[in-house]
């Protein structure tokens, strides 16, 4: 039988904690999802035994090299049967391991009346207080076994776990190295968790409390090892992420969250004179329809169009842009006048509206630019999300901006962003990168 083990260090130390909940991880790439299923082999010979390993979404446990794979390709070797059906893997002893979803808060009524010996969340920061301290009523064991609960985790300021970690972590959002794995007790009463030192502390006052024991214990990609030597681009990935990201998932700090400045700087981007020949262009908007009404004190979104150039050396380069408030009618005029001047060897990229205006107004645009390559998209989600890979690569000095009269307004509002009263410009300039970001994509036109 093929010997399975966990890595040395805080691996190893989640694996032999006997704390009845233990919180693992803090990083990216520090071994969690591993050691939450080395976690079930200590009970597979036990043909009573079950545990649920939960993800947010089904497609979190499913999607190609996810949970499930790993899973299918680890218990293989130690004789498991998957069914992909249920999502179960099988021992010879009969003992089950059930992958399964809560997507929405009332999910955790499914679980009623169930008994769980050992219930695991990974990526615990993707589930509500509410899911978590009701599958805690779950967790029971009439089949020998330990009755526990364990969870990975990255950092998410502002997720309850962070109140609920925050003895573990310092005043700057690291982890303490010497409380790392140090059990502590709570008991819960109403919303509030009361702590202690000693469960003895929490039944002094009340004989009725039955504390439980929990501790939290961090990883880092450096703890991994085997990632480190098998996939040595796994760091220049992190590397390459933006500037909050890269706190969070590989500095595993606990505190930080975007602000004013976090995602752009003016000093991550070169302003030259002349752009190179050669590469793909496109113009993408951003577009508004409400005029500014004089002498009030009205603030309204900005029609912004951002010119932008992927040059054959890698490198984008911010050509243009061009910024008004006008009426819809004006905005159409203006965005077909651009167009002509810009060129037909520079793309036109439409923003489109989720809805049935959205789809009408795109079809009306895409007829009026039909002697140009035109394209609309559909826009939607956090527009954080959508600004990461363009901060990515600005923070790594790969996009430049051509010098012009326009280059104070765009780095204002870049620099304010996402705290800045308007975000018109950094959508556009998202779009216009993920354009000439993503190769041979389709061009769908959701008309």
């Amino acid at each position: 039988m093929t010997a399975i083990e966990p890595q040395p260090g805080p691996q190893t130390e989640f694996l032999k904690s006997n704390a009845d909940i233990v919180f693992y991880g803090g990083a990216a790439g520090g071994g969690k999802t591993y050691a939450i299923l080395l976690e079930q082999l200590y009970d597979i010979n036990n043909g009573a035994f079950g545990s649920v390993i939960f993800r947010r979404t089904t497609k979190q446990v499913t999607s190609e090299g996810a949970l499930w794979d790993t899973a299918t390709d680890l218990y293989a070797t130690i004789g498991a049967k998957p069914n992909q059906n249920d999502l179960t893997q099988r021992f010879p002893s009969g003992a089950k391991v059930t992958f399964a979803h809560m997507e929405h808060e009332k999910n955790r009524f499914d679980y009623q009346g169930s008994q769980i010996p050992l219930i695991c969340f990974d990526e615990l920061t993707h589930f509500t207080w509410k899911q978590f301290i009701y599958m805690l009523s779950r967790n029971r064991s009439m089949s020998g076994a330990k009755s526990r609960v364990r969870a990975t985790l990255n950092p998410d300021p502002d997720h309850w776990v962070r109140r609920w970690i925050d003895w573990w972590i310092d005043e700057n959002g690291y982890a303490i190295k010497e409380r790392s794995g140090v059990i502590r007790f709570f008991v819960i009463e109403g919303d509030d968790v009361v702590w202690a030192d000693a469960s003895k502390e929490l039944t002094d006052e009340n004989p009725d409390r039955i504390p439980k024991s929990f501790t939290f214990i961090a990883s880092s990609l450096q703890d991994n090892k085997i990632l480190m030597d098998s996939d040595p681009q796994y760091l220049a990935n992190l590397m390459a992420m933006t500037r909050v990201e890269r706190a969070q998932l590989l500095d595993g700090n606990w505190n930080i969250r975007a602000s004013a400045g976090t995602y752009f700087k003016r000093s991550d981007f070169e302003v030259i004179d002349a752009a190179p020949v050669g590469g793909q262009m496109v113009r993408a908007w951003d577009q508004a329809g409400t005029k500014k009404k004089q002498g009030t004190a009205s603030d309204p979104d900005w029609t912004v169009g951002v010119k932008m150039l992927k040059a054959d050396n890698g490198i984008w380069y911010i050509l243009g842009m061009e910024r008004f408030r006008e009426d819809s009618p004006q905005v159409d005029k203006a965005i077909k006048n651009t167009a002509f001047q810009d060129g037909k060897s520079v793309k036109v990229r439409l923003a489109q509206d989720p809805g049935q205006a959205g789809k009408s107004q795109a079809r009306s645009q895409t007829a009026m630019l039909s002697e140009y390559d035109v394209v609309a998209r559909t826009v939607s989600g956090d527009k954080e999300v959508r600004a990461r890979p363009f901060a990515s690569q600005s923070q790594a000095g790969n996009v430049k901006v051509i010098r012009g009269g326009w280059n104070e307004d765009f780095f204002k509002e870049l620099e304010s962003f996402p705290d800045g009263s308007h975000d018109d410009i950094v959508d556009a300039a998202s779009d216009a990168f993920d354009e000439l970001n993503v190769a041979k994509r389709p061009r769908v036109r959701s008309l």
